[in-house]
């Protein structure tokens, strides 16, 4: 019985682990500051060994005894609250990690194509300056310069026949701080740059450090399209002076998706185009009335680009066509079998990365490119082209 119950305590401990870290994904979902939200990290690295000893201490080895021949049935009933707790956070963690494999893949997707580009400085050595999360870049395994650009096919129902094969180039959470410098972004760019798109998105997270801005130039000044170069930012943006990179992309030639819903006329349709910042920044998009287009023929399609994912549901009832988000990153480290851990959402793991179909929306999450702290494991940061093809 001693091995069984140490089995059935280690299982506790872990299921006490994923309430906390569900409570600082949730927190990372909502707009508060930086400050704050370290605290709740710091409380989170605090409780979550600090539980472990407690409970094998209390329950294992004084107390009950549990791990010298003790039974449960000598548990006080003040360990009652936290250990239905706890049988509570195994329960939400399985369903995460099931919901998570069930989800990976999108029954639109019909062609996946990946390349991986290792990036490296001109002598061959890691694009890396020194700073506070230069050792995290030097780990064993990481994949932080193992690049990879994905081309993605998806047969959408909504899409009009005409515009089959419209192309999106999709970029996200770039995250300019320092440690990783500008030549990889640089090289990135330039990889970007070779593929031939109709429209360029950009879904947020472009600072960490404001002394970045003057790198826009010579990475995203490099793109182009026919369609226009469109984004918005994210709520590390917010975090630091937003109206400056607002105003350099918009000097670059990149259209501010959140100036409003706005069409661009495509082939015998029209793109409809907006941006959504919130929960930090603006409002949502209101979109204009589909019936007028519907009533004249026009074939439409609606494109949305939201920082984060958890926007989805309201873009689902707003009639959105595609959904170009990023915010999670792919949860940056994916454990064996279980998948990401981390991801700022109040979704949990649900929309880490990847691609989902909830109809009518199309939702495609990008990992990202960076991230203030450089470290992936089985997680490359990605750019991606999206074909669109009539179904």
């Amino acid at each position: 019985m001693t091995g069984w119950n140490l089995g059935i305590l280690l299982v506790l401990i872990a299921g006490h682990a994923e309430l906390w870290v569900a409570l600082v994904n949730r927190f990372h979902a909502l707009p508060v500051a930086p400050s704050k939200l370290q605290r709740i990290r710091h409380l989170h690295d605090l409780m979550i060994p600090s539980f472990g000893v407690v409970a094998l201490w209390c329950l294992g080895l004084s107390g009950p005894r549990l791990l010298l021949g003790g039974s449960w049935s000598q548990v006080s009933i003040g360990w009652y609250p936290v250990l239905m707790a706890s049988a509570m956070g195994v329960v939400g963690g399985l369903n995460g990690v099931l919901r998570f494999h069930w989800t990976r893949s999108c029954p639109l997707l019909v062609r996946e194509q990946r390349e991986v580009h290792p990036i490296r400085s001109f002598d061959g050595s890691l694009p890396l300056a020194s700073g506070q999360f230069e050792k995290l870049a030097r780990l064993p395994f990481n994949e932080q310069f193992q690049v990879e650009l994905s081309h993605k096919t998806f047969a959408h129902p909504g899409l009009p026949p005409s515009f089959s094969g419209l192309k999106i180039l999709h970029l996200s959470d770039w995250h300019f701080e320092g440690t990783i410098t500008r030549e990889y972004f640089e090289q990135v760019s330039a990889i970007a740059a070779r593929e031939a798109v109709d429209l360029v998105t950009f879904t947020g997270d472009l600072l960490d450090n404001d002394a970045c801005l003057e790198w826009l130039p010579s990475t995203l000044g490099q793109l182009t399209a026919s369609l226009g170069c469109w984004f918005i930012l994210g709520n590390h943006d917010w975090y630091l002076d937003s109206a400056s990179a607002r105003r350099q992309l918009t000097a670059l030639g990149w259209k501010d998706a959140t100036a409003g819903a706005r069409s661009i006329a495509w082939r015998d349709g029209q793109i409809v185009i907006a941006g959504d910042e919130t929960p930090w920044m603006g409002t949502a998009p209101e979109w204009p009335d589909r019936n007028g287009a519907h009533a004249a023929g026009t074939p439409e399609l609606r494109i949305l680009l939201s920082h984060t994912p958890d926007n989805l549901p309201r873009a689902r009832q707003q009639g959105v066509d595609v959904m170009l988000s990023g915010h999670n990153h792919g949860g940056q480290v994916q454990l064996p079998l279980i998948g990401p851990v981390f991801s700022p959402s109040r979704y949990g793991c649900r929309y880490a990365g990847g691609s989902f179909w909830e109809s009518p929306t199309l939702l495609h999450v990008s990992r990202g490119l960076a991230g203030r702290h450089p470290l992936r494991w089985h997680c490359r940061p990605e750019i991606t082209v999206i074909e669109l093809v009539a179904e």
